[in-house]
């Protein structure tokens, strides 16, 4: 009698099936669901930062409005109207005790201060002196729309 190898009686392996993807792991859970608080708290910050800033875009609008009605009618003044809207904007962004009462040299510093950039004042103090001239006197427009649009839209709020 031969000896027979008792390996040789084995059935072959098989193997296991391979895992599904579903349902996924509880650390893949916890990491979507971080994911979706992270995606709700970026929404909610860029909505209430869109409602925030809608005064600048308002204000923006208006400016562009008064220019175009400027240009078009030479003899309507801008610079009295953009520093009414300047104001306003003014406080609507910054407390009105600090702000409501600023004229003249200390209006401009505040501009100037306030207009969230390096560089070179956006403001002149030929802005004040041609506040109080004739409209005939008054300065380049253009310059004036420039600054005006840049400080609105770039200005740091003191709220």
């Amino acid at each position: 009698m031969q000896a027979q190898d008792p390996l040789a009686q084995l059935h072959p392996l098989r193997q296991p099936p391979e895992p599904h993807w579903w349902p996924p792991a509880p650390g893949w859970w916890l990491l979507a669901a971080l994911a979706l608080v992270a995606l709700a708290a970026l929404a909610l910050w860029l909505w209430r930062r869109h409602r925030a800033r809608r005064y600048r875009r308002l204000a923006v609008a208006q400016l562009d409005a008064l220019h175009a009605a400027c240009t078009a009618s030479s003899d309507k003044p801008f610079i009295e109207p953009c520093n009414r809207l300047l104001k306003a904007v003014a406080v609507r962004s910054f407390p009105r005790r600090e702000v409501a009462a600023l004229n003249g040299e200390a209006w401009l510093d505040f501009l100037n201060d306030t207009a969230g950039g390096k560089g070179p004042p956006l403001f002149g103090p030929a802005f004040v002196r041609q506040l109080y001239r004739p409209p005939a006197e008054e300065i380049e427009r253009d310059d004036l729309y420039r600054a005006a649009r840049q400080w609105i839209r770039r200005h740091r709020s003191g709220r």
